[in-house]
């Protein structure tokens, strides 16, 4: 059978041709899939051409459908049907063909000047630059009082978040598709469209790594030329593809006098602040278009999708057209074929309707998805320690003795309230600080029975916080205080206050308390001497299922995927089935050597919470990574399944001299929570590189180096893990998520009690599965992985492994395991074979 074109620029393995028809099936089936590749097997490129291929070749059915399904009367001739169909094939491609023209005008002119205007002036005149510049050198304390509020009235100006804008910039911002049309009804002049792909990842970084690859592909076009003849009938004509990246104000605004405020909330506050119709003409962003050049958006959408860019061209593109990328990104979308974006734009519902995308029927792939689980719960809990509380009572308290008089009515009230429910979140925190237990959970109505709170209408008080943009005030103020009394730069000051306002983390926290959903729990900890209140949701299905209800498919791809069954359970519960695929590597199987220890001359080798705190266990492991070490030339990676334990060994080594002997073999370096990753990893791999022997790193399972760390090469010829890192199922977190999960186990047909004790077996084998994966990087790379554990050797434990890691365990041992002596004749003959 003829394999199908997926137009990667390279010959494609034949897992990577294994892969994209799987993406494509994926997609045109209309399922959700799971795809795991190990890194260095081209998954990025296998998720582009997989992906936009099936999108073109779509587009080409779909315009082909169309043009044969116009209809004409019965009693019209054939040759007159004929003619209908040709005539509307010749329109709809004449559109076509205008913008792709106009496209292609911008990239010649790109080409002409990229070399000559590197840096240049924006291409208008910056008439405002002045009053920007000398904005706020000395800021009065009137900017930090609250405008006025109107509590009850929804219908006032303001609270559809639109008419903040003058009724001008409202009608141009919706044309230009910056802001949404209201009730959603769309513009005439709004540009249709397309279908697309969203390309998911957790970091621009990562999503910069990937625009670099979508460059390197060249596709057909979707839709035929608009002239055929003889020439063009067998020709398989390209097509650029057309893409935008999607980033927060943080990544995109170009205004030096916003870009340069510490904290993601206060660029936002800062943004909408200079763009309220109450601002003076002269005060306002001076990037936000006017009527008379609206044309800038269109020329940035124009620029933006004639060529492929991350975001820092794109931030570029909006420098030299003097307009700005954040909003005038927006109107690209609806035309792009693929939008990248990083994981919070596209797993918040607020964040997609603040863009304007719209899922209904496109493709969404979440690559490094791994994470997925952990991203979409972070989103939607929340936290709050007693001493972020108090602070956040006290910054209260002296912006209202400053500004009480000045204060209308609404502002004077819910300020009151807010201090009364802060006082009540006090009350209930500070009677835990002194308790003996680690944590717990706790009652919604514990924490706020506080006097009179019961009467507080949080729905009311949240939008309020919001609204009055108070957090910002009050911190803005404080940092005015400080910086008077200090004698010190305003920017000085502002690099000491946290991130996120405090009030701004109590506004996240009461959001949680005004509809605690029954997916969700609230629990109280002393941690390291702090109380911390929190809310942690425990159920991610039902936050991520309006995208996959909505999209045509979702398809989550990473390196390491393994154990899948997790995903299906925590994300997809209510799905009869979703696609799998777990690739295998392009090394060829002698490049790897998996070994689990299960045993020495003294007997089984077991790393649980009881037997490896024996002084004995201790020091057989030590003895045997002594006999393992010599036969190994590179770099070595020991992952531990804390830093505690790390510690302990650590000690127990020190002093029985085993430590010494070790570093006698290699130099020796540690990971440490209070040593920076890149000073570690930057001294481990100098040492590599400078010593024949190599040199040998000790790290923690979930640590720093654990994860996003590259141990190619020389750096990482040899992985140990040693234990399994189970969970501590012990905190309240953990034991109210094992009731959970355990309480919709029957409903499911999964007997009560296995189905908390799977996921918490899924939750370590996947980060044993993460830390393994960073040793083999690419199609030369090789690597020994060894695993310090009898379970290791157990069937269930192993089919939670990778496929590329299960394939190389030796047959003649299945559920056994190996012992100490066997490894080493093993490693030995492993690495003069590879060195050879």
């Amino acid at each position: 059978m003829e394999q199908k074109n997926f137009h990667h620029p390279f010959q494609p393995y034949d897992i990577q041709q294994q892969f994209m028809q799987a993406v494509y099936d994926c997609i045109e089936n209309g399922k959700v899939g799971i795809f795991e590749s190990p890194t260095g097997t081209g998954k990025s490129l296998s998720l582009i051409c997989g992906s936009l291929t099936w999108l073109r070749e779509h587009k080409r059915r779909k315009f082909d459908e169309a043009m044969q399904s116009i209809e004409i009367d019965d009693d019209e001739p054939e040759w007159m049907a004929e003619y209908a169909r040709e005539s509307k094939r010749k329109e709809v491609l004449s559109m076509r063909a205008e913008f792709e023209q106009r496209l292609e005008k911008v990239r010649a002119k790109e080409r002409t000047i990229r070399e000559k205007h590197t840096s240049g002036e924006p291409l208008r005149k910056r008439q405002r630059q002045h009053a920007l510049k000398d904005e706020q050198k000395n800021e009065p304390e009137d900017q930090f009082v609250l405008d006025d509020y109107h509590s009850d009235d929804e219908a006032v100006p303001g609270k559809d978040g639109r008419s903040q804008y003058s009724a001008e910039t409202t009608k141009l911002l919706e044309n230009l598709g910056m802001i949404l049309p209201k009730q959603d009804q769309r513009s005439s002049e709004e540009t249709e469209e397309e279908l697309k792909v969203f390309f998911c990842s957790r970091t621009h970084s990562q999503l910069s790594q990937f625009v670099g690859e979508l460059q390197r592909v060249k596709l057909p076009a979707g839709l035929p030329p608009e002239e055929q003849g003889p020439d063009t009938a067998s020709a398989e004509l390209t097509e650029e593809v057309k893409q935008i990246t999607l980033g927060s104000r943080k990544n995109l605004c170009i205004n030096s006098k916003v870009n340069k405020l510490a904290s993601q909330t206060a660029i936002n506050e800062r943004c909408m602040e200079l763009q309220q119709s109450k601002t003076p003409a002269d005060k306002k962003c001076s990037y936000l278009p006017t009527k008379e050049d609206e044309s800038l958006v269109l020329d940035f959408k124009d620029h933006a999708l004639a060529s492929i860019r991350d975001i820092e061209d794109l931030a570029d593109v909006g420098r030299k057209l003097g307009v700005c990328p954040y909003y005038a990104s927006r109107p690209a979308v609806p035309p792009a074929e693929m939008v990248t974006l990083p994981y919070p734009l596209l797993l918040q519902k607020s964040a997609r309707e603040a863009l304007g995308i719209c899922l209904k029927g496109q493709v969404v792939i979440v690559d490094e998805a791994h994470n997925l689980m952990d991203a979409v719960e972070g989103i939607c809990s929340a936290q709050i320690s007693l001493e972020q509380l108090r602070l956040a009572r006290e910054s209260l308290i002296t912006y209202l003795q400053k500004f009480r008089n000045r204060l209308k009515g609404s502002n004077r009230m819910y300020l009151t309230q807010v201090v009364r429910v802060i006082d009540s979140l006090i009350q209930f925190a500070a009677n835990l600080e002194h308790e003996k237990a680690p944590g717990g959970t706790v009652e919604p109505g514990s924490l706020l029975s506080g006097k009179g709170v019961d009467q507080i209408n949080l729905t009311k008080l949240v939008r309020y916080i919001s609204e009055s943009k108070l957090a910002r005030k009050v911190e803005g103020y404080i940092s005015h205080l400080r910086a008077t009394e200090n004698k010190s730069g305003k920017d000085e000051v502002a690099a000491q206050l946290p991130e996120t306002p405090t009030l701004t983390l109590i506004q996240n926290f009461l959001m949680t308390l005004m509809n605690p959903s029954k997916e969700g729990q609230f629990f109280w900890s002393n941690e390291n001497g702090a109380t911390i209140l929190r809310y942690m949701l425990l159920d991610p299905s039902e936050h991520f299922r309006d995208i996959v209800e909505s999209a045509r498919a979702v398809i989550l791809a990473g390196g390491t995927m393994s154990p899948m069954d997790d995903y299906t359970e925590q994300l997809f519960p209510y799905l009869p089935s979703v696609t799998t695929l777990s690739c295998g590597h392009i090394i060829p199987a002698s490049n790897l050597l998996v070994r689990t220890v299960s045993s020495d001359d003294e007997g089984s080798l077991e790393f649980n919470y009881k037997t490896r705190q024996s002084v004995s266990t201790m020091q057989r492991l030590g003895n045997a990574i002594l006999a393992i070490l010599p036969h190994i030339q590179g770099g070595t990676v020991i992952f531990f399944s804390s830093y505690t334990y790390l510690e302990q060994v650590r000690k127990q080594w020190n002093e029985d001299g085993t430590s010494a002997r070790i570093s006698s073999v290699k130099p020796t370096f540690f990971d440490s929570r209070a040593v920076s990753v890149e000073e570690t990893f930057g001294s481990y791999s100098d040492s590599v590189s400078a010593n024949p022997r190599g040199a040998l790193l000790f790290s923690v399972i979930g640590g720093k180096l654990s994860e996003g760390i590259n141990f190619s090469d020389d750096l990482g010829r040899c992985v140990m893990v040693v234990g399994l890192p189970f969970p501590n199922l012990e905190t309240p977190e953990w034991k109210a998520k094992m009731q959970y999960l355990d309480s919709r186990a029957p409903a499911r047909g999964v007997p009560s009690g296995s189905a908390s004790r799977e996921h918490a077996e899924n939750v370590c084998m996947r980060a044993v599965n993460q830390a393994v994966g960073r040793v083999i990087r690419h199609k030369g790379d090789w690597a020994s992985i060894i695993l310090f554990d009898s379970r290791y050797a157990r069937p269930k434990v192993q089919t939670k492994l990778p496929g590329w890691i299960k394939e190389s365990l030796p047959k003649s041992n299945e559920g056994k395991g190996t012992q100490v002596a066997e490894v080493v004749e093993d490693m030995s003959r492993f690495f003069n074979d590879s060195r050879n």
